[in-house]
């Protein structure tokens, strides 16, 4: 299991607190420092079975600035895995990714029930 996070955010250091305080092992990888491939993004959206929109941290300063609220609806796919992939703070964290499953952010009941 793969913890895609960014150690500076609270909900980061939540998700990981609460993975440790269940014994759940998990390898992790700084989002700033080692971003997601275009393929690894590409690979978790199709494996999640969510909109590509969740995968954007649309709170994220990155995002405002470039205005992504009024231009991904306009892009295709392959854009926005590549605008994905060029920052990892545009992505949202955490990302978990299992053998069967990826979730973006942290919501307690959803990691839950597929841990």
């Amino acid at each position: 299991m793969l913890l895609v996070h960014y150690p500076k955010c609270s909900t980061c250091q939540k998700a990981k607190k609460w993975l440790e305080g269940r014994e759940i092992e998990f390898e992790e990888r700084d989002i700033k420092n080692q971003n997601p491939s275009k393929e690894e993004i590409k690979a978790w959206h199709l494996k999640s079975g969510m909109p590509l929109k969740k995968f954007f941290n649309t709170s994220g300063m990155i995002y405002r600035e470039l205005g992504l609220k009024d231009k991904l609806a306009d892009m295709t796919e392959e854009e926005q895995y590549e605008l994905l992939a060029s920052d990892g703070m545009l992505v949202k964290r955490p990302v978990l990714v299992t053998d069967t499953a990826v979730l973006t952010g942290f919501r307690e009941k959803e990691w839950e029930s597929l841990l």
